[in-house]
């Protein structure tokens, strides 16, 4: 098989987001883990047999291991014969976003409503983002009155299209610009934007209404 892009990489990913350890996915796919960590840590693609196994047991399919689909939007196929709708309490919410990655910022912009996604994390409670001074997300979430924030909308989200579930939490809560003399309450956040370049402005968001939903596939 060709173009199989980070083969390693996505090997890497797929255990770690399961929570397992090498031995435990060599032990799924029948492999020893010693080739497990070949794969992993060198440019090499295994035989059909193995990356079949190895999608198995990392509960994916060859293709994503491959890299394959990296332009389609998530969600594809049918829904389960009887999912379920559950309502998240707050309290689940917060858990569910707590270790941060990529949200989307919902708010009415200067060309009309807008929603652009940005990496977070959730830092003492509060959700903090980095954007460019002079950018939408500057300029837009300014109300031109002191002392006075913008209410916007944030949106986290997760989907297990294999087994047709996911989850969706949405806050909403004030985008405050955070100053120079409050810089030390989210310095510490950890938070770094994958688009790169100046990216100096932290603006944090505290959460003033929370709701979140989870579908269960079967």
């Amino acid at each position: 098989m060709t173009g199989t892009g980070d083969l390693g990489r996505r090997l890497i990913h797929c255990r770690e987001r399961l929570g397992l350890t090498r031995e435990q996915v060599a032990e799924r796919a029948a492999m020893s883990a010693g080739y497990l960590r070949y794969l992993e840590e060198n440019p090499d693609t295994p035989d059909t047999g193995a990356l079949y196994r190895l999608a198995d047991a990392l509960q994916t399919t060859v293709h994503e291991l491959l890299g394959g689909g990296l332009d389609r939007p998530p969600g594809h196929g049918p829904a389960m014969a009887n999912p379920t709708m559950e309502v998240l309490d707050p309290e689940e919410c917060l858990r569910l976003i707590s270790p941060g990655g990529i949200g989307r910022v919902a708010f009415s912009g200067s060309h009309g409503p807008t929603v652009l996604p940005v990496n977070y994390k959730l830092h003492h409670g509060v959700i903090v983002f980095r954007t460019s001074s002079g950018g939408p997300m500057d300029q837009d979430l300014r109300s031109g009155l002191e002392g006075v924030d913008i209410k916007i909308a944030f949106e986290v989200d997760k989907i297990d299209e294999a087994n047709r579930e996911g989850w969706s939490v949405l806050v909403q809560g004030a985008a405050h610009h955070v100053t120079q003399d409050e810089m030390e309450e989210v310095a510490d956040s950890g938070v770094t934007p994958w688009a790169g370049g100046e990216r100096r402005l932290y603006i944090r968001i505290v959460p003033q209404q929370i709701a979140g939903r989870r579908i269960h596939g079967m």
